[in-house]
C-alpha cells in the first residue's frame, strides 16, 4: 500500500508519518509513504530527520496546487491523508488570500486529481475552528459551520469542496475535525511553543483580552491515532470529530506553562484581544469513539510536561526558526 501524505513535514502531518514508519500504526506496518510539502515557513525537513533513511519514504517539494504534480502523486497512491493547509488565524486576519488559495483550491485541485485517477481513500484533516464558538455543550459532526476567522471559513469551505466530492461522485472521503494540538516538533508561532521558547529565553508572554477563551487541548499523538483510525476503517463520506478531552482557558494554560518554567505573572504582557476572538470549543467525540474504539490515550498533565522538556532538549531545532521569523517581520 502506497499513502500521499500532503503537508507532511509540517507538525502534525510529520508526526503521522514518523509513527506510521516507525511502526505505529499496525495496520499500516508495511506502507510505503509519500510526502508532498510546498516548504513553506511551517514545513521542515528535520522534522522528519527520525526517519529520513527509511526506505518506505520518499519526499516531494511541490505544492498540491500544481495539477499535473498532484494528480501524477495521487495516481500512484492506494490513500491519500491530506494535512497540507496554512493554519495560523493572525496570519490569516493580516491576509486570507494564501488560506483561501491552499485550503480551498489546494484540496479542490486533490480532489480533482482523485477522481481523475480513481483514487480509493482520501482522508481531509480538518479542525473544530470550523463550527464557530459554543458557549455550553459540546459540538457533534452534524453541527452547522459557522466560521468566524478567515482561516476558519477556508477550512469549512474545504470540507465542503470534499464533501461534495464524495456525494456527487462517490468518492470514498472522511473529513476529521480536531481541537487544539500540541506536542514535538510545534512551529513556535502556536500558543504553547511560543510561550516555552520564549519563557526558556527570558522573555515576556501576551495574553489575549481577559484570557478567559477556553480550548479543548489535543496531544498531536492521539490526534494522528485518530486519523489513522479514520483511514483504516471510516466509513465513506463520514466526519469525525477528534478531541482530547482537556478544556482549559488561555489563563489555565498560562499558569501551567509559567510554572512548568518556574517563571511569575510578572513575564505576561495582556494585550488587545484578536478580532472574532472565538469564545469557547469542544468537540463531541461519541462517533468516532463508539465507530472506531477512539479515545485519547495522553495525559494533558503527562504531554506538557514531556512538550516542554522536549523543547528545552531541542534549541537547535527551534532557535533557527525563531529566528528566521523575526527576520520577516
Amino acid at each position: 500500500m502506497s499513502v500521499l501524505v500532503t503537508g507532511g513535514a509540517g507538525f502534525i502531518g510529520s508526526h503521522f508519518v514518523r509513527t506510521l514508519l516507525s511502526g505505529g500504526y499496525p495496520a499500516f506496518a508495511d506502507t510505503d509513504v509519500v510526502v508532498l510539502d510546498k516548504l513553506t515557513y511551517a514545513g521542515n525537513l528535520a522534522n522528519l530527520d527520525p526517519v529520513k533513511d527509511s526506505p518506505r519514504l520518499t519526499f516531494v517539494e511541490g505544492d498540491i496546487l500544481d495539477p499535473k504534480l498532484t494528480e501524477e502523486l495521487v495516481g500512484a497512491s492506494d490513500a491519500v491523508v491530506h494535512f497540507a493547509a496554512e493554519s495560523h488565524v493572525d496570519r490569516s486576519i493580516l491576509g486570507a488570500t494564501d488560506f483561501v488559495m491552499t485550503n480551498v483550491v489546494g484540496t479542490q485541485t486533490l480532489l480533482d486529481a482523485a477522481l481523475r485517477t480513481g483514487l480509493s481513500k482520501f482522508v481531509h484533516v480538518s479542525t473544530d475552528e470550523v463550527y464557530g464558538s459554543i458557549d455550553e455543550g459540546s459540538w457533534p459532526e452534524t453541527h452547522p459551520l459557522e466560521p468566524n476567522s478567515p482561516y476558519a471559513a477556508s477550512k469549512a469551505s474545504s470540507d465542503l469542496i470534499a464533501r461534495s466530492y464524495a456525494r456527487t461522485h462517490k468518492l470514498d472521503i472522511n473529513i476529521t475535525r480536531c481541537s487544539n494540538n500540541y506536542g514535538p516538533y510545534q512551529f513556535p508561532e502556536k500558543v504553547i511553543p511560543l510561550f516555552v521558547t520564549n519563557l526558556l529565553d527570558g522573555g515576556t508572554v501576551p495574553l489575549y483580552g481577559d484570557g478567559l477563551n477556553v480550548r479543548d487541548w489535543l496531544h498531536v499523538d492521539d490526534h494522528c491515532r485518530g486519523i489513522a483510525l479514520v483511514l483504516e476503517k471510516g466509513r465513506p463520506g463520514e466526519v469525525y470529530n477528534i478531541g482530547g478531552g482537556t478544556e482549559l482557558t488561555n489563563k489555565e494554560l498560562t499558569g501551567l506553562l509559567l510554572e512548568a518554567l518556574g517563571a511569575d505573572w510578572d513575564r505576561v504582557v495582556p494585550v488587545e484581544d484578536r478580532k472574532g476572538h472565538d469564545r469557547r470549543y469542544s468537540v463531541d467525540i461519541s462517533k468516532i469513539s463508539a465507530e472506531l474504539g477512539y479515545t485519547p490515550q495522553v495525559p494533558f498533565k503527562q504531554g506538557l510536561a514531556d512538550t516542554v522538556q522536549w523543547f528545552r532538549d531541542n534549541r537547535a531545532w527551534w532557535e533557527p526558526l525563531k529566528q528566521r521569523a523575526a527576520l520577516a517581520r
